[in-house]
């Protein structure tokens, strides 16, 4: 997939584009569903496939009180555009001044203009450009006159982006996994932490996400470090050390590994929740639980790989 950070650079081929255009957060099986009508539109068409999408949410721009947690970073969703087949994904600048744009403006200057539709895909619900004006009835006036067509495509029921938040955030991973497709996954750097697990005998992974990305509710879950190392995850404020007043923080511990992974770049993926986070009377009753966590990970996840 080739990857545009700007609409103006993109060179459309002369047979036009077929586009689909949205903020694209977790890429999830409604969003896969509109790309595949997209794509099943290209071929007939014999066109290239473009997703147009945003540099951050929109909602952090036009209202940024109320925006949401994403469900992946921009590297993390343009990794899983690609893998829908799609030709080229074009990254636009949301900033202050395209939260004011006209939608006619943005019609005529980047769909027909600068990406050259010829196609553009959209769910039932979409509305863009100033105050929200811009809405498939809009799409389909213009393209009249600027010679796109334009396919509106049902939405899968209950998938959404705000549905799969609400999951994540309630702690059903195994949920939000079902409508992404795919495990919910976050990324991070290592970081030195207390060192407490060490002393336990359960040194951590102490991975530092960055505050727009969204966590699972505190608990304990069985998942995967880099995509590979099962790992059972711990997401609180350690309440047995700390009273609950910390930060929250993601510490993951990995099955049949030893090694220093401080300041390496991690990917975390959440497969199903164990428990609830708790706090202990003792340490040796968390360490007593931190070994049924290990186990519960071990059936949770099946055959694990040891390193």
């Amino acid at each position: 997939m080739d990857v545009v950070t700007d609409p103006a650079s993109f060179v459309a081929p002369s047979a036009g584009t077929a586009v689909t255009i949205g903020a694209y957060d977790g890429v999830h099986r409604g969003h896969q569903h509109v790309i595949g009508h997209l794509r099943r539109l290209a071929a007939d068409g014999g066109l290239e496939t473009v997703v147009l999408t945003f540099d951050r949410h929109p909602a952090s721009v036009v209202r940024p009180e109320s925006a949401p947690l994403l469900l992946t970073d921009l590297d993390q969703k343009l990794e899983v555009l690609a893998a829908t087949g799609v030709d080229h994904a074009v990254v636009l600048r949301f900033d202050e001044a395209r939260s004011q744009e006209e939608p006619e403006d943005f019609v005529r200057e980047v769909l027909a203009g600068q990406l050259g539709a010829r196609v553009v895909v959209v769910g039932e619900d979409f509305h863009f450009g100033r105050r929200r004006r811009g809405n498939v009835e809009l799409l389909r006036e213009m393209g009249g006159a600027l010679g796109f067509e334009v396919a509106h495509v049902p939405l899968l029921p209950a998938t959404s982006s705000t549905e799969v938040r609400r999951r994540v955030a309630a702690g059903d991973v195994a949920g939000a996994g079902l409508l992404l497709g795919r495990p919910h996954e976050v990324r991070g750097v290592v970081e030195k932490g207390d060192q407490r697990g060490r002393e336990l005998g359960y040194p951590t992974a102490n991975v530092a996400v960055p505050a727009d990305i969204l966590l699972p509710a505190p608990g304990i879950y069985a998942g995967w470090y880099d995509g590979e190392r099962a790992a059972a995850i711990s997401v609180g404020r350690r309440p047995t050390f700390h009273g609950g007043g910390s930060p929250v923080v993601l510490e993951a511990y990995l099955l049949d590994f030893s090694g220093d992974l401080y300041g390496r770049p991690a990917r975390v993926s959440f497969v199903t929740r164990l428990r609830d986070e708790e706090r202990f009377d003792s340490v040796d009753a968390l360490v007593r639980q931190m070994a049924l966590d290990v186990k519960a990970t071990r059936v949770a996840l099946g055959p694990v790989r040891a390193g």
